[in-house]
């Protein structure tokens, strides 16, 4: 089969086997090798100058560049339709670098309804101490009115971690190309096998890759995607100035976890259709957050943009912490424990995990209360995890 040219007609789980993937030309290999170098020779004093001065292709020290991350970020490229990638020794790294390398001081960024705790932090404590000016705005509704000349950059998460908050990307966008903006989309819990937010219109894509597009909980990186004109910048900074370059070992694993990306999101979108049902009928639930349910409030945006509804969800308990705390510890196939998108199913509390350093006035209004706890459903049994649900709400 033929690696490159135009992929358009490939459909998501043949792109996730064959895309960018080269077998490699000196053993026939299939899978990427693991390039383990620091540095690579460039042969002689000219060509090191031409090599490091951009004149001449080639790879220098792995901080820069190294082979096998090259070819997950292809990979990702293909998968997100964009034409670069860069790959991030994490999430975070991605969203720094990102929020960095387009922004400077005097301009402002708009982000809607709530994010995840790392990048809500980001974006409220360290750019300011930059002169960049974060606007938050609850829904899409407030968005027109909050540009001014000095939005430069629109940021948005996608279902929203951990409400559960659905934006319109097409909307988004195109109210955002109105302003002279730039939009900027987390990924993460989509992933590009349920939305394409390039796609929609978006200028940049990313991922948190430590999640489902390594999906098996033994690999820590991130990934940014969009036209090269504006990947170029960040990966300048995120290589280069940050230092935040991803491991060939952990691009290895993404690499591998790729290939079974939408066979993992699809069954884990499966099973949490289920539990969400099953939970949003237990009396000692409150409030199920899944955009499956036709009672959510993005229900309908959702199930325009996403081929499925993902495997996140959060649930509000009515006995609040005290009823979180025994959900949490009596669960017994469920990992009580942080991160997402693994083959393992997992639970959290965000208020004292992922959203504890988020000041508690900001995290009511995000919805994130004592009650609420955020699930990322695996690839189990469904019937096995909501046997586990089940005797966990058990006295509640």
């Amino acid at each position: 089969m033929k690696k490159s040219g135009n992929h358009s007609s490939l459909g998501m789980r043949t792109l996730a086997v064959h895309g960018g993937q080269h077998p490699d030309a000196q053993s026939g290999a299939i899978s990427s090798p693991i390039v383990a170098t620091s540095s690579f020779s460039y042969g002689d004093f000219d060509s090191g100058a031409r090599r490091f001065s951009g004149e001449d292709p080639g790879y220098m020290y792995s901080r820069f560049g190294n082979p096998t991350v090259t070819a997950f970020e292809e990979r990702m490229a293909i998968l997100e339709d964009a034409e670069s990638a860069v790959a991030c020794a994490s999430g975070m790294a991605a969203v720094s670098a990102t929020l960095f390398a387009l922004l400077k001081t005097g301009d402002e960024i708009i982000h809607i309804g709530a994010l995840y705790g790392g990048t809500e932090g980001v974006i409220r404590n360290l750019l300011p101490r930059y002169g960049i000016k974060p606007v938050f705005v609850p829904d899409l509704e407030s968005l027109q009115s909050a540009f001014t000349e000095k939005t430069k950059m629109l940021f948005i998460e996608t279902p929203a971690n951990p409400v559960m908050g659905i934006v319109s990307l097409e909307e988004a966008a195109r109210l955002s190309r109105e302003a002279g903006a730039i939009t900027v989309v987390d990924n993460t819990f989509a992933t590009p096998y349920l939305t394409r937010p390039l796609a929609l219109g978006i200028d940049v894509v990313l991922h948190s890759a430590t999640k489902y597009i390594s999906g098996h909980g033994d690999a820590t990186g991130g990934v940014v995607a969009g036209r090269r004109e504006l990947i170029d910048p960040i990966r300048t900074l995120c290589l280069k100035q940050f230092g935040g370059c991803l491991s060939p070992f952990e691009a290895a694993l993404m690499t591998r976890g790729l290939k079974t990306l939408p066979l993992r999101v699809e069954a884990s979108s499966n099973s949490a259709q289920k539990i969400a049902e099953f939970l949003d009928e237990h009396p000692a639930v409150a409030e199920v957050f899944y955009p499956g349910l036709k009672t959510h409030a993005g229900h309908d945006v959702a199930r325009k943009q996403m081929k499925l509804f993902g495997g996140i969800m959060a649930i509000e308990l009515k006995g609040g912490r005290k009823a979180a705390r025994h959900f949490l510890d009596s669960l017994t196939l469920v990992t009580q424990a942080v991160s997402l998108g693994d083959t393992d199913s997992l639970a959290c509390h965000p208020a004292t995990t992922t959203h504890s350093a988020v000041p508690e006035k900001i995290r009511l209004e995000s919805g994130i209360t004592e009650g609420l706890v955020r699930i990322s459903i695996g690839i189990e049994d469904t019937e096995d995890l909501i046997a586990d649900f089940e005797q966990a709400l058990k006295g509640l």
